[in-house]
């Protein structure tokens, strides 16, 4: 029963997406056979699912009509004067990370109050945080009024996670099942060394909005990611999220792959919070989600937003074979020439943050070179059309140690040096509406919802609390007292030695058994229906997505599921000034309207590319690898990508 989801974008998805919704699990037989009956006709965007009549916080405040419709909540100020043409009155759902309900804690109030969490865009563009906070007064006594604010902030959670809402109005916080289990993987060193602090000061607040659990861990070393998922027990977790550039992500895919049960481990939804300076999957996941293109902490909040929502969708995952017959998978791209040049070379400006690249760039052009080679490939079933252009709170406080406790039921694994919100209370600095000699309770990060600075009201205006009712879903763990929260930024141990990656750090080998059934072994001769290029070339790309960079729309009209691998070329004889027009307008995706000779681009199933230059560089992930033939093949849809909902790209919601 999916007619409360976005109907517009039900009609835009192509019958294989995965829909997967945060912690959607049946939980009978009954909910099952609901789950798996077939949809009624999805209702249009503009059809109200509720709409009721409430105050503001503080009561004196004016008055407000609701509406709920599948895309947003519309808000219409009655008294004192209504306004003709509200102002700041329609907030769309796309904007929502969550919400929650609260009450007084004034004793002779019978109103609820119902919170939501927004992060609009402001006039320059970039995303900030607002609350809103309405009272429910309709009914004479707090139960009622309870009742009546658990049932929007149900129905709007549901909406938020693309879970059904019955079709005879019951709307109850049963149907919200436990909150989504999330692993946070931080790499310190991301982003200008601003990873932690962003996450810290962004990401872990918003997900706590989001009502979403979690265990953070922060990377000690390379690989570190790798040997953490290879021994997870993976039924634990509903995700794994990291936050950082896009090597911490090829770290944990290849974790994953490399466990004895890869075939159910490879399906383990996983995630991107871009906190590095290569964030080209957080781009097209950006594009995907609607998003207008955005860089930094927009990108971040952005993807923020989209991961609170939940949603899977099927990634392709490249195979990709190196010339000593090892093998690593590849979400993104491999390189040869020009750009793996400037990805490697730039490294040595890490502390610019993404500006190494454009750094590297100029200099890759002061020095351009041609590479001599051949690239073979396996064409595409059906070849796309040449491609064309896209027109376009509580603040988590510093790491925690945690104390030994008594084993649980369940063996969880070790989780080294790590953040929880499950269930450790965070202290919090005493937040009291004026006149109130009555501070504020400390919330857990997993508690009601995050503070309300900035909704507390005048003198005499009780200070609200979060409702237990709806704080706790069904199955939530309760709160307990663990270790104290440790100040300041997290304290790298001197043994664990944490250098930022050298420029001759390899790829770590995959043992994963997955076939590669159109490969012939390398070396040996390709068959017939392949295509061969040979000559000199300036660069060589092979893609998954869209993007190259966050910025950079190297294959405008890929998509993550397409089952293709996009091999972008540029020949020699291309001058200095225009390849530099290329990669401007990457930016827009319109590289291949200007009509270039010396660019080529096909779509393929499987290619192999053989150096015949002595010396270079190649990438896989933007990570260097031995230099030599290797060859490659697209494996369609096999892992999970935590991307929200899709949207209407280069359209802001």
């Amino acid at each position: 029963m999916n007619g409360l989801l976005e109907a517009e974008e039900q009609d835009q998805r192509p019958e294989q997406e995965l829909t997967r919704s945060w912690g959607h699990r049946p939980r009978s037989t009954l909910v099952r056979a609901k789950t798996m009956a077939p949809p009624p006709p999805p209702l249009a965007a503009s059809t109200p699912l509720l709409h009721g009549e409430f105050g503001s916080y503080p009561a004196r405040g004016p008055r407000f009509a609701l509406t709920l419709t599948s895309q947003a909540l519309h808000i219409q100020r009655l008294r004192p004067k209504p306004e003709a043409r509200p102002r700041g009155g329609l907030v769309p759902l796309a904007e929502v990370s969550g919400c929650c309900t609260l009450r007084s804690r004034s004793p002779s109030d019978s109103a609820a109050y119902f919170c939501i969490y927004t992060y609009p865009r402001s006039r320059r563009g970039s995303r900030r945080r607002t609350t809103r906070t309405f009272r429910t007064d309709g009914a004479t006594t707090y139960e009622e009024n309870r009742a009546e604010a658990q049932r929007w902030a149900t129905a709007l959670t549901c909406l938020l996670r693309g879970l059904p809402l019955p079709g005879d109005g019951e709307i109850t916080p049963d149907l919200l099942p436990r909150p989504p289990r999330l692993l946070l993987l931080v790499n310190p060193f991301g982003g200008r060394g601003l990873a932690w602090q962003w996450c810290k000061n962004y990401v872990l607040p918003m997900i706590s909005e989001a009502g979403l659990s979690f265990n953070l861990i922060q990377t000690e070393r390379q690989n570190h990611a790798r040997e953490l998922v290879q021994g997870l027990s993976l039924s634990e977790w509903d995700g794994i999220v990291t936050v950082s550039g896009d090597g911490l992500l090829h770290e944990v895919l290849n974790g994953l792959l490399d466990r004895p049960d890869w075939e159910e481990a490879v399906k383990m939804p996983v995630g991107i919070l871009p906190c590095g300076s290569g964030n080209a999957l957080a781009g097209a996941v950006n594009q995907h989600g609607g998003f207008e293109p955005a860089l930094g902490l927009d990108l971040l909040l952005n993807c923020s937003l989209l991961l609170c929502r939940g949603g899977g969708h099927p990634l392709d995952l490249l195979s990709v074979t190196l010339a000593s017959g090892s093998r690593c998978f590849s979400f993104l791209s491999v390189a040869w020439g020009f750009v793996s040049d400037v990805d490697i070379q730039s490294e040595r400006f890490r502390a610019l943050g993404s500006a190494r690249f454009t750094l590297g760039t100029v200099l890759g052009l002061a020095t351009l070179h041609t590479y001599r080679g051949r690239l073979s490939y396996l064409p595409a079933t059906v070849e796309p059309t040449s491609p064309t252009p896209v027109h376009s709170l509580p603040r988590a406080k510093s790491e925690l140690t945690l104390t030994p406790d008594p084993a649980p039921p369940m063996a969880h694994s070790p989780l080294h040096r790590s953040v929880s919100d499950l269930p450790l209370p965070l202290p919090q600095p005493a937040l009291a509406s004026p006149g109130s000699p009555e501070p504020l309770p400390i919330l857990s990060l997993n508690g009601g919802g995050p503070e309300l600075a900035g909704d507390w009201g005048g003198a005499g205006d009780a200070p609200l609390s979060p409702d237990p009712l709806l704080s706790s879903p069904p199955g939530s763990p309760k709160t307990a007292l663990h270790s104290p929260v440790t100040e300041g930024a997290p304290v790298i141990p001197p043994s664990s030695g944490l250098p930022p990656p050298t420029a001759d750090a390899r790829v770590a080998a995959s043992t994963c058994g997955l076939p590669d059934h159109l490969l012939p072994p390398l070396g040996t001769p390709l068959p017939p229906d392949w295509v061969t290029l040979e000559g000199d070339f300036v660069l060589m790309l092979a893609i998954s997505p869209s993007h190259l960079g966050a910025d950079l729309v190297a294959a405008p009209h890929a998509r993550f599921d397409d089952g293709l691998v996009h091999l972008c070329w540029v020949r020699s004889g291309i001058s200095r000034a225009a390849l530099l027009r290329l990669f401007l307008a990457m930016e827009r995706g319109s590289q291949f309207s200007l009509g270039c000779p010396q660019l080529g681009y096909a779509a393929a199933r499987a290619f192999r590319l053989e150096p015949l230059t002595p010396r270079g560089v190649l990438t896989v992930d933007g990570e260097q690898v031995e230099y030599g033939p290797l060859q490659a093949q697209m494996h369609p849809g096999l892992g999970t990508l935590l991307t929200g909902p899709p949207g209407c790209p280069g359209r802001e919601p």
